[in-house]
């Protein structure tokens, strides 16, 4: 079973105190090692202190009766410094003098290892230094001096300030990690908030946006990201639910034809000539279904990008002309003149965007009064060709252009209700220049209406 992740609040709680734990251990490292360095140095003085004034006492003595004296005067000397030990030893390694010997024992006079050795007697810490003297007796006298000094009281204070040091980092990275988890769920609070707006979205309840205004800088980015996919939501849902309505009017219109033609042609005996006519009617309706059906499928695959797009030269003005041509016989009957300037070369399907040229001219054609003229302009740019088919007729409203390319849209006195797929001619054209890397706008203003197509020219960068 695949184990649950930690939350992004508990990883950057633990980060925080890790982070703290690492530093705070860092620093207690430092100080540690800085308060033993200072007590050692403390201690080393001490000890030469030591050394030196039994060094300075030894050298007083100049006589054998002298040095005698001297040692029976230690006692009394060293009964003030009870951290102290002493051993005074001669070359034979005869004791002539100790004090609190017994503390020395671990250590072997005249074979000491180390400057400054370190050792422990019964639970006490002690430091030592051995040093040889010679007194000029009337005969030479070689002593090995072995001192050591009592520093349990130094050691005690380092391990109750580690001792405190090491609960002190504990508490710190406690207190780091809840501090840590505070500012980070409080931070968070934003993400919580998209969370719970993202829980109450339904196909109802569309509308709902987060607070820019209330997003922190660096979560601003996310929550405008977050009202655009809501708002592009919104839109698609509509479309969808407009498409809905569209596709099923679209659909019973030519239904209800066949069935009640079929109804009336069955209600009583008819002949042979009668029949041929219901079933050419429905023939009719037949093929508006199955051209209906055939565009949908065309759009299902521009948008899954399923669309052929052969790379062959396509000389606009050619496809341009060849269009003109067809529907002359058209414009003559209505009263319209048809006219073609510029030309350019572009890359792509041939017959696609012929089909695309053609629904923008048959709509020209269909809604251009008598006496107008439709204009095919072709113009090359530094990277793109331009193709923008205008013609005069009634201003289409603004809030209606954007809505012109979408599947079914038909407003008023704008697309012929028996046009080419009902509804579903310029979503082609916008799906083929899609295709082939393009792009589609319109504007209509002061009583014409401009579609210009833009593709890319051959030898695009």
């Amino acid at each position: 079973m695949r184990q649950q992740p930690l939350s992004l609040t508990i990883r950057l709680a633990l980060c925080f105190a890790l982070l703290a734990a690492g530093l705070l251990l860092v620093l207690g490292l430092v100080l540690g090692r800085l308060v033993s360095t200072h007590f050692d140095e403390i201690d080393s003085q001490e000890l030469g202190a030591k050394m030196a004034m039994i060094d300075n006492l030894l050298g007083q003595a100049h006589t054998s009766a002298a040095f005698d004296a001297l040692l029976m005067q230690l006692d009394a000397i060293l009964t003030s410094h009870d951290t102290l030990a002493l051993s005074i030893r001669d070359e034979n390694d005869q004791v002539l003098y100790d004090f609190q010997a017994e503390r020395l024992a671990p250590v072997k006079q005249g074979d000491v290892a180390t400057p400054q050795p370190r050792w422990q007697h019964e639970g006490r810490i002690f430091i030592g230094r051995e040093a040889q003297k010679v007194l000029p007796l009337p005969k030479p006298l070689y002593l090995n001096v072995l001192i050591g000094l009592d520093i349990s009281h130094h050691a005690h204070f380092l391990s109750v300030i580690r001792r405190h040091l090491w609960t002190g980092i504990a508490m710190a990275t406690l207190i780091a990690a809840l501090l840590g988890w505070l500012a980070v769920h409080n931070g968070l609070s934003p993400l919580r908030r998209v969370t719970r707006t993202a829980g109450q979205l339904s196909a109802d309840r569309l509308g709902e946006r987060l607070s820019e205004r209330d997003a922190p800088p660096e979560m601003l980015a996310l929550v405008s990201a977050f009202n655009g996919m809501l708002d592009r939501l919104e839109a698609d849902f509509k479309r969808l639910r407009d498409f809905s309505a569209d596709i099923a009017h679209e659909l019973r219109t030519p239904v209800s034809n066949l069935l009640t033609e079929t109804q009336v042609a069955l209600s009583r005996p008819r002949s042979a000539e009668a029949y041929r006519e219901v079933l050419h009617s429905n023939l009719e309706e037949f093929e508006r279904l199955a051209r209906m059906i055939a565009d949908m499928l065309f759009l299902a695959k521009a948008d899954h990008g399923l669309l052929p797009n052969p790379a062959e030269t396509v000389m606009l003005e050619q496809e341009a002309g060849a269009l003109l041509e067809f529907y002359e016989a058209l414009a003559e009957e209505k009263g319209v003149d048809l006219q073609l300037t510029g030309h350019a070369k572009v890359t792509g399907d041939r017959l696609m965007l012929r089909r695309a040229l053609s629904n923008l001219v048959s709509n020209a054609v269909r809604h251009t009064p008598a006496g107008g003229t439709i204009e095919i302009t072709i113009t090359p740019t530094q990277n793109m060709a331009q193709l923008t088919v205008s013609n005069p007729g009634e201003t289409i409203p603004a809030d209606q252009l954007p809505r012109l390319f979408e599947r079914f849209h038909r407003a008023d006195n704008i697309r012929s209700h028996h046009g080419e797929g009902a509804g579903l001619g310029l979503a082609i054209t916008r799906s083929i220049v899609k295709a082939h890397g393009g792009d589609i706008t319109v504007i209509s203003q002061d009583g014409f209406t401009y579609f210009t197509l833009a593709l890319p020219l051959i030898g695009r960068p």
